[in-house]
């Protein structure tokens, strides 16, 4: 039988410091093509989760928001433990292109007035939403990244 390995119960979730985006998988297809995963860390493992209406509202927002400033995204999913999100793409992508990515779709997070999507039909729990709350955990997450990856300074690299 195959050993399965699961990349995110490999690291040590303790030594972390979120927030933080961060590279943790690389596949090439059987064709040759590249898919990179990324861990976007927003609240730090096992201190402090965010609630599931600010969560699924996050991921509503970034969902386009994400895609506005990446190209071939394939998939954003939250993760399981509340404490942020998966962004997979297309193509060998790196650490600095993803949080410049981020950074620009959590500031239109804070100016957005509305959900997309948080309807019935187009959302299988469209009440179990916070705008307020995606909100809060936007602002924190990107003042932090932004200092972290110095982002909005000359010579920044990102």
């Amino acid at each position: 039988m195959k050993k399965i390995v699961v990349e995110s119960f490999t690291m040590d979730h303790t030594k972390v410091q979120a927030p933080f985006v961060r590279k943790c998988g690389k596949i090439e297809t059987p064709k040759g093509d590249i898919i990179t995963k990324f861990d976007l860390r927003f609240t730090q493992p096992n201190q402090e989760a965010m609630p599931t209406g600010a969560v699924h509202t996050l991921e509503h927002l970034l969902a386009g928001h994400i895609r506005e400033e990446l190209d071939d995204v394939i998939d954003l999913s939250p993760m399981g433990c509340r404490t942020g999100f998966y962004l997979i793409l297309i193509g060998d992508r790196q650490e600095a292109e993803v949080a410049k990515g981020l950074i620009k779709a959590l500031d239109k997070v804070l100016s957005a007035d509305e959900v997309p999507a948080a309807n019935p039909v187009q959302c299988g729990n469209y009440r179990d939403m916070s705008l307020f709350g995606a909100k809060e955990f936007a602002k924190v997450t990107v003042e932090k990244l932004k200092e972290k990856y110095n982002y909005g300074r000359r010579n920044n690299g990102i």
